[in-house]
């Protein structure tokens, strides 16, 4: 396991009060993430960054003898650092350095498990690759050659304009791929909205409880433990969107996805790079905010959230506030609705999930109507179909047909219109 040096700078004028700290401590979860174990923390605070090194020259020093004291192997910086500022600090201090964008690539790349997931962490890798090439080889001269000689043709290129080429040619090539991963989810997507089961999109911080709450619905109201998603106690987890139906007893059915978590300062290039799977974020019809109640930050978290959905162009959709992990807080008996878009729960235990249920239903209650329908025999598709995608409040089979009073979809009542006799 690399050993850790964590260098943080708080630029004063750019920082708020308290954020900084904040910062910190979570640039030690991510280096845990990444699987580095943190064997040291070094902060300065700063008017401006210094241009070539970042920070001034005598923390360069000093960094550079911790990393001597501690037998540190990697030090990572939680700031993004220039490519000129990279070089420069590598040969200082003898070490491989990673910033906080590289960082958070790594993680990534080691938790995606589908193709296109792979390709979306991929493509923003290269992406931040290219510019940072410069100066990786400098050891390298060029190559010499008779001038006119056709032979000679291409020589005395260097190595680093044939590295630059060939990331540009797989990052070519991985963009191709994923526009027909795209067209391919973006067909998913019209086939869902067609059968008018409206979409919930859960979203919220890293490591919030998203994927437990998924999984609780899951054992709850799905019969099929393969479904469950992977969950655990630690900061992106899960970089796969999901998307799971969830039918509950006597409520209308509807679709669940579950998104990757958002973090301060996350990387533009991931954000661009995932923009087609967060497609279902800004296509839902209903948001579920997860937020871990028990963090004391969890106000900044919100922040972090609302400020990636207007990135996303997701902020006017509907949203329920989720305060997961409550009964950490000592609240006991905590699964009270508090107005008519917040609700105090611990998906672990399942409390709070049925007031959760009735919170979703009331927010989605404006795409449905009560209707009474006279369906023919020789359409039992139909009827099937209203059993499994509507709430039967009655049925019965009668001379002329099959007799039902549901609560449907304004999507199904348009579809089956003819058939409806009040």
């Amino acid at each position: 396991m690399d050993r850790a040096l964590i260098v943080g700078v708080n630029i004063t004028t750019d920082r708020k009060k308290g954020s900084f700290s904040l910062a910190m401590d979570e640039m030690m979860s991510l280096v845990k993430a990444c699987g580095m174990e943190p064997v040291g923390r070094i902060e300065q605070n700063m008017e401006y960054a210094n241009a070539g090194t970042y920070i001034g020259s005598g923390k360069v020093d000093e960094v550079h003898e911790m990393v001597r004291a501690l037998e540190a192997d990697i030090v990572v910086f939680d700031n993004g650092l220039s490519p000129i500022q990279l070089r420069n600090l590598q040969r200082e201090l003898d070490c491989p350095v990673m910033d906080r964008t590289t960082l958070i690539l790594e993680i990534f790349s080691t938790r995606a498990r589908t193709r296109e997931a792979k390709l979306q962490v991929e493509v923003a890798r290269l992406q931040y690759m290219l510019p940072r090439l410069v100066g990786l080889h400098d050891a390298l001269s060029r190559q010499g050659g008779g001038s006119g000689a056709v032979s000679n043709k291409g020589a005395g290129e260097k190595k680093l304009e044939l590295d630059r080429r060939r990331l540009e040619q797989r990052l070519t090539s991985m963009k191709r791929e994923l526009e027909g991963i795209a067209g391919e989810r973006e067909t998913q997507r019209k086939k869902r909205a067609e059968s008018g089961i409206p979409r919930v999109a859960l979203i919220g911080y890293t490591n919030a409880g998203k994927s437990t709450i998924m999984n609780t619905l899951l054992s709850a109201y799905v019969e099929d433990e393969e479904k469950k998603v992977f969950a655990e106690d630690m900061l992106f987890a899960t970089l796969d969107t999901t998307v799971r139906r969830i039918a509950p007893p006597n409520q209308n059915a509807f679709l669940l996805s579950d998104t990757v978590g958002f973090i301060s300062n996350l990387p533009h290039n991931l954000v661009k790079a995932f923009r087609s799977t967060l497609d279902e974020v800004r296509e839902a019809d209903l948001l579920l905010q997860v937020v871990d109640y028990s963090d004391e930050n969890y106000m900044e978290h919100i922040k972090v959230t609302e400020d990636t959905l207007k990135e996303l162009g997701a902020e006017t959709i509907p949203m329920l506030y989720l305060f997961n992990k409550a009964d950490l807080c000592g609240m006991g008996e905590f699964a009270a609705v508090q107005g008519e878009d917040k609700i105090y729960m611990s998906a672990k235990s399942s409390n709070g999930i049925e007031a959760l249920l009735s919170l979703i239903a009331g927010k989605l209650s404006g795409g449905y109507k009560d209707c009474t329908l006279m369906i023919p025999y020789k359409r039992g598709d139909i009827t099937a179909y209203l059993n499994e995608h509507a709430v039967v409040h009655y049925m019965e089979y009668q001379e002329e047909g099959v007799f039902m009073e549901v609560n449907m979809s304004l999507i199904d009542i348009g579809r089956y219109k003819e058939f409806i006799i009040n």
